[in-house]
């Protein structure tokens, strides 16, 4: 039939996580700038004050909630072109910033706009994948956020090449712009999309769970409703406990190989990415391991518990990144955390879409988005004001000692709707 796209859903997973890639990017750009240009030095900034600059910008985020609720209100089409537009006019005007407290300001405003991704991208899979392929619909988007860290170290070596590290911000920003006016002219709701065919359609229909389809078209969720129930706490509370480990990679890891693995320019732009590009494979590895589990009889929501706790066991190998003597050995180790990180957090994401409404899900990762950001204020804060004292093996072992209690409490916490 003309104007049929064949897939269509997957093109649209394709473009999130491409949306995904440049929120990542500009969040990214700011954390290679300091590690590799002269960028703290020209607006006055010094390590702990780099630590308040990216606490306020998780402070911003925090808002997820009511960033989630609005998307639910006004819906994805206008909602994330919107904020996408948003974000990346705010990353351009990094680049204009002279001073610490004028960067900290544009971050905490860029932190709200930047935490409807998650919730817009989990709106997307719940709208336009049947049960059985949410995981890896999860895993694809998500893979936006690592390959945001990976396309970051070059952009900024790039433009301090070229330009200086202010161009970096103008370049990240543009691309956000664009992206935000391709979505707006792309996305439609499943119901009146026109091209999606008859038999997309008829599967995606078939395989949405029972459980998940009573709300009527209209309804606003209800946020006490929501923070009533305990599975809601099985989502959130692990993501706050396990969200550090990306807020080091993103934010402090380009400065500890700098200052504590001697790294310079050259060797930031060529190994930094390497994390990330791991993580890349947890995205897609979670999914799978979840997928062959139920292939095994395994229900969904264990099979989900099961591989949750995998991730988080094999954060173990962060317990040694500071202890050995080898760069390479470091930066491996910081790719097998990455790599754990990712198959943990993918799961406890596309969990919430197995246990929640489409009407709600943009409120619930919105929420657990808060706690996960909340979590990431607070160990960047104790990095910037601790580091120089006690150096950064510390927080390599917190991380690992919270990822173990985060599968404790999902364990605990969350149950299949047939248990409740």
């Amino acid at each position: 039939m003309a104007g049929r796209i064949r897939g269509l859903r997957w093109w649209l997973i394709g473009l999130v996580m491409a949306g995904t890639a440049l929120n990542y990017l500009t969040r990214s750009v700011l954390g290679v700038a300091v590690a590799i240009s002269p960028m703290m030095a020209d607006i006055g900034m010094t390590t702990e004050q780099y630590g308040w600059v990216t606490g306020i910008f998780q402070a911003g985020i925090m808002f997820q909630p009511l960033a989630g609720y609005i998307l639910d209100l006004i819906g994805l089409r206008i909602g994330l072109a919107a904020f996408a537009a948003a974000w990346g006019g705010l990353t351009m005007m990094h680049g204009l910033a002279n001073g610490w407290p004028a960067l900290a300001g544009l971050r905490g405003a860029l932190g709200f706009a930047e935490g409807t991704s998650h919730p817009g991208g989990l709106k997307v899979v719940a709208e336009y994948f049947p049960a059985r392929e949410r995981g890896f619909a999860t895993g694809i988007y998500n893979i936006g956020a690592s390959f945001g860290g990976i396309l970051a170290p070059p952009l900024v070596g790039f433009s301090v090449w070229m330009w200086s590290w202010r161009a970096a911000f103008l370049i990240a920003g543009g691309l956000a712009l664009a992206w935000a006016l391709a979505w707006r002219s792309t996305y439609r709701p499943r119901a009146d999309h026109p091209a999606l065919g008859a038999e997309e359609r008829a599967h995606i229909e078939a395989g949405q769970e029972a459980h998940l389809a009573g709300a009527a078209e209209g309804v606003r969720p209800s946020p006490r409703a929501i923070l009533r129930q305990r599975n809601f706490w099985g989502i959130a509370l692990p993501r706050f406990l396990a969200d550090p480990m990306w807020g080091m990679l993103t934010f402090w890891m380009p400065l500890y190989l700098r200052t504590e693995r001697g790294f310079d320019l050259a060797g930031i732009v060529l190994f930094s990415w390497l994390p990330f590009v791991a993580a890349d494979a947890g995205c897609l590895f979670g999914p799978a391991v979840a997928a062959a589990l139920q292939r095994r009889g395994v229900a969904l929501i264990p099979a989900r518990k099961l591989t949750f706790a995998l991730g988080a066991a094999m954060m173990a190998g962060m317990l040694f990144v500071a202890r050995v003597e080898s760069p390479v050995a470091a930066i491996a180790l910081l790719s097998l955390g990455a790599f754990a990180h990712q198959t943990l957090s993918i799961t406890c994401i596309a969990t919430s879409s197995d246990l929640f409404r489409k009407h709600e899900l943009g409120t619930v990762a919105g929420s657990a988005g808060l706690l996960a950001n909340l979590g990431v204020l607070l160990s960047s804060l104790a990095i910037g004001h601790w580091v120089g004292q006690w150096g950064y093996e510390p927080f390599f072992v917190a991380v690992f000692v919270c990822d173990l209690l985060a599968a404790v409490v999902l364990w605990s916490f969350v149950r299949a709707p047939a248990e409740q």
